[in-house]
């Protein structure tokens, strides 16, 4: 029987959970507590997570129950599990699925637990919403409200689940192509059949919205086109970037039956409204100026959508959800390889594309070899020390700038390309000056927003084709960029303390690999400055995916004549 002193967690009252990684069964406790909770700091062998509604709904929809995460808390708490946190885990846990909203002869209904309902009744955001309560229970609702009665009780702590059924929208004749790869045949995995089911689900709880989470290189874009395939309807997919937009495109027409000419790209010189049509966020939040309207926005009602596919759903801006509050009778797909958002609006994603449907921890993709096997790696570099002055009289965020731009840094990149030659590297950073300044040290390629897309697309062609073997990347290669061949990334900088960024770099490496499916990632971090807080944050989500950083502390390497060249 396991001592009490050797139980990896101590759960608080406050639904706080701190984790000892030191303890036996630490990592069979983490592996239960990312499904239920969030990770929200590490201090030193101590790591941190937060249960909250959200949380705890999402387990909810996946089907845990909370008599079995009391049980866990239990199980592994050295101290017992706090009364008032039980009580706060079966009292939140318990709200799901007592609210349902109904389609009533074309009308919206609310319906539920008669205690909930009277509760609800005294809330000024909700009456408004309310047109008149009907003789039994329930109420008959506003027109066109149910985002927004979806949004407010989500705030105020009560989810709701939507049963009031979805327009089926334009028909779309389209089959998933099955054809042969070599001696292989080209197929859906499991998983992804898996993934595409459980959001489908015809008829039964929340089918037909909700959110996919999938390891990045674990195929999303499969899952999404699949999606489109099973219910065969006009769809609109929105995503982060044009090179992501013709990536789509380009996989719609290799693994469906679809034609060029049903499948539209809107942005640039191009606004094809096609049956199938591709966006991309930006240009649906573009307008003239903060007075005038979104331009682009009417492209939601251009078409009878019959699926609306978010791609890398934790972008979502403020305006796209907002238009999406209004098209809750549009089936909604949201597709992340993490749901982590800096901006606190994962209310909103959950309240308005749906609860979480499927979610597979990175670790079992890259134990069925779905995903390539990562390494990481920081490396704590010096300051160099003709910026400790600055350093030194600089403000909070200038400390950080200067921390990320040192130019230290550079001799470890050149050391790192030496170890791993003729392994396809990326080097990624966030400052433009930084970057060129070591595109024209090393000679190699950088690739930014200034690129013109024609440029940037033929690049992206060199380096899958070997051509290039190390290419320089700023941030636009954070999100849905198809870089198959890469095994080897640098990350000079980064943005603040990003959990999402640092998940979607490492993601760029995570295609499976011909033969021993390894890569490496590598994450340069200036020592004793203000960059290693941040570092500690950006690292959190991976850590909790179970993929630990090595650390190693370089000695500054640089001469005379390398200093120079670096400023």
């Amino acid at each position: 029987m396991q001592e009490s002193n050797d139980k990896p967690l101590i759960v608080q009252s406050d639904l706080m959970v701190l984790l000892d990684e030191r303890k036996p069964d630490a990592q069979k406790a983490r592996e239960k507590l990312v499904l239920f909770m969030d990770a929200v700091r590490r201090s030193g062998d101590i790591h941190t997570y937060q249960m909250t509604p959200l949380t705890l709904w999402n387990a909810a929809s996946a089907g845990m129950e909370a008599e079995g995460i009391v049980s866990f808390l239990t199980t592994y708490s050295r101290f017992g599990l706090p009364y008032q946190a039980e009580s706060l885990i079966r009292r939140l846990m318990g709200r799901y699925g007592k609210l349902w909203l109904s389609n009533d002869s074309g009308k919206l209904v609310l319906q539920g637990d008669m205690a909930i309902m009277n509760e609800l009744y005294q809330h000024a955001s909700i009456v408004p919403l309310i047109k008149e309560p009907l003789s039994d229970g329930r109420w008959l609702l506003v027109e066109y409200c149910r985002g927004t009665l979806k949004q407010e009780l989500t705030r105020l702590g009560y989810p709701v689940i939507d049963l009031a059924g979805y327009h089926a929208g334009e028909e779309l004749v389209v089959q998933l192509r099955e054809r042969t790869l070599g001696d292989r045949r080209f197929d859906i995995r499991d998983y992804q059949q898996a993934a595409v089911e459980q959001f489908y689900k015809e008829g039964t709880v929340q089918g037909g919205s909700g959110v996919i989470v999938l390891p990045c290189g674990a195929g999303k874009t499969i899952v999404g086109i699949a999606a489109l395939a099973r219910l065969g309807r006009a769809t609109l997919i929105l995503t982060s970037n044009s090179t992501s937009v013709k990536q789509w495109k380009d996989e719609l027409l290799d693994k469906t039956s679809l034609q060029d000419a049903e499948v539209g790209q809107y942005g640039g010189m191009l606004k094809q409204v096609r049956p199938v049509t591709i966006a991309t966020y930006q240009i649906l939040t573009h307008r003239k100026s903060k007075e005038m309207p979104f331009t682009h926005m009417k492209l939601f009602t251009e078409r009878d959508w019959g699926l609306i596919i978010y791609d890398e759903v934790h972008l979502l801006p403020a305006p796209v959800f907002r238009m999406t509050a209004d098209i809750q009778a549009t089936r909604r797909l949201g597709l992340t390889a993490t749901l982590v958002r800096e901006d606190g609006c994962a209310e909103d994603v959950y309240s308005l594309i749906g609860p979480k449907q499927y979610d597979m921890q990175w670790k079992t993709a890259e134990a069925a070899s779905h995903i390539a096997a990562v390494a990481c790696t920081e490396i704590r570099v010096p300051l160099h020390r003709r910026s400790t002055a600055a350093y030194a009289q600089a403000s909070a965020r200038s400390k950080l700038r200067l921390a990320a731009e040192n130019p230290a840094k550079f001799s470890i990149v050149e050391q790192l390309l030496r170890e791993h030659a003729g392994k396809p590297t990326l080097i990624i950073g966030q400052y433009l000056n930084q970057l060129h300044a070591l595109s024209a040290k090393l000679g190699v390629p950088l690739l930014t927003g200034e690129v013109p897309q024609q440029e940037r697309q033929l690049l992206y062609d060199r380096f899958r084709a070997g051509e290039l073997p190390v290419l320089i990347v700023s941030k636009i290669a954070n999100f849905a960029v198809d870089l198959p061949d890469a095994s080897v990334a640098i990350q000079l900088s980064g943005s603040f303390g990003s959990r999402q960024e640092e998940a979607q770099r490492i993601g760029r490496l995570l295609r499976p690999k011909a033969g021993m499916n390894k890569a490496w990632f590598f994450t340069l971090v200036t020592d004793e400055t203000k960059e290693m807080e941040f570092a500690m944050k950006r690292q959190l989500f991976m850590l909790e995916q179970g993929y630990p950083y090595e650390r190693l502390l370089y000695p500054e390497m640089i001469d005379t004549h390398e200093e120079a060249a670096a400023q």
